[in-house]
């Protein structure tokens, strides 16, 4: 990451409505190219040509949930770099350690604001080049 700008972000959700919603707001910041998935198998299959800099990642979805794409992409050594920050309605702080302990970077909570989404993703990625 080291002072790179973020560039590609794909958002995993089994929902329409909200992929749309996370689409078309990062894609208003002007900079970042979008790609949706619609489950965590769909995903880990177009990882490898995608390479994604940062994977935005719903919690609870049916088949792989979030915790287990997480778990996948951390054991295949073409994903196992790439930051993953967690969507979810559960951001209980219990939870949100949960999450870290996953590996997660960060825990953005449900419902979002769609006009800061692309601002805090940005926060996020200049952080991981910070530290």
């Amino acid at each position: 990451m080291a002072g790179r700008p973020l560039q590609t972000v794909m958002y995993v959700d089994d929902e329409p409505d909200i992929r749309e919603v996370v689409a078309i707001s990062l894609g208003l910041s002007g900079h970042l190219e979008v790609h949706t998935c619609e489950s965590g198998e769909a995903a880990l299959r177009s990882m490898a040509t995608l390479r994604p800099d940062l994977v935005l990642l719903d919690v609870m979805m049916p088949g792989l949930d979030g915790p287990a794409t997480l778990a996948q992409m951390r054991a295949d050594p073409a994903s196992r770099s790439i930051p993953v920050v967690f969507m979810t309605a559960k951001a209980l702080p219990a939870e949100v350690q949960r999450f870290r302990e996953l590996g997660a970077v960060a825990v953005i909570p449900k419902p979002f604001d769609p006009m800061r989404l692309a601002e805090q993703l940005q926060a996020i990625w200049e952080g991981l080049s910070d530290g």
